[in-house]
């Protein structure tokens, strides 16, 4: 049995591609952050149709919501800027295609920010503090989130009111993340692995898909920045952190 993550949207290691092209026949379970047809993984989800199967662990597609959750926290927001990782060209394509459509949406300006290192990260906020926009909207990127200290800590000496997509940048010191939750994601793998170990095949196994979303909130940073937090937002807050 093998359990594998791909996909940069997850804060660990990742594993690529070409993994599975070295075994047709051990038992494989994968979290990918991208669609896993478009990877190759799989044939379908419903009859993935080889020896792997797993769970779509969606961000880009949250993009959109999570945009409309920034603006509903800062409704003056006219320009967002976005750090993106250019060596993911995956999830950077599938990222800016969302993003770019729910900001003519809501009427917002999008400034494209790239880091793909610790010193990018330094200078991308440096750049930031010049420009000033309203906002940061961090792409999912397990890079990012590898550097969620960094990033919240930078978010807060800037004072830039920074989006993230997932829980973990919020609990390092970030103001607010919306996306799928990982805990679930992870539960759900277990119950895949499970039925493997009973005896059910991969291939007759459907790709699942996260079905557990939440908004966390630093009511703390929030104060910091001088936000004042809509009450509607507030009670949507799956956790809000003090």
């Amino acid at each position: 049995m093998s359990l594998s993550r791909v996909g940069r949207g997850v804060p660990h290691q990742f594993v690529d591609v070409s993994y599975f092209a070295q075994t047709q026949t051990i038992p494989i379970v994968f979290i990918a952050a991208e669609d896993p047809v478009k990877l190759g993984l799989v044939t379908s989800l419903a009859r993935p149709g080889g020896n792997a199967t797993g769970l779509n662990f969606f961000t880009a597609e949250v993009n959109a919501k999570r945009l409309g959750l920034l603006r509903e926290l800062l409704p003056a927001t006219r320009r967002v800027a976005m750090l993106m990782n250019p060596t993911n060209p995956i999830n950077t394509s599938s990222t800016l295609a969302e993003v770019e459509q729910a900001a003519r949406d809501l009427a917002l300006q999008i400034q494209i920010v790239n880091a793909s290192t610790s010193h990018e990260i330094d200078a991308a906020f440096a750049a930031l503090a010049r420009e000033r926009p309203d906002a940061l909207f961090v792409a999912p990127d397990g890079f990012f989130t590898s550097r969620r200290v960094q990033l919240a800590a930078l978010a807060a000496r800037y004072a830039i009111p920074t989006s993230f997509s997932v829980r973990d940048h919020v609990e390092a010191g970030g103001l607010m993340s919306y996306g799928a939750s990982l805990t679930d994601a992870y539960r759900q793998l277990g119950v895949i692995t499970g039925r493997i170990l009973k005896g059910i095949k991969p291939a007759d196994l459907p790709v699942e898909q996260s079905t557990k979303f939440e908004l966390v909130i630093n009511a703390y940073i929030a104060r910091m920045l001088g936000l004042t937090v809509p009450d509607t937002l507030l009670a949507r807050a799956d956790e809000v952190i003090e």
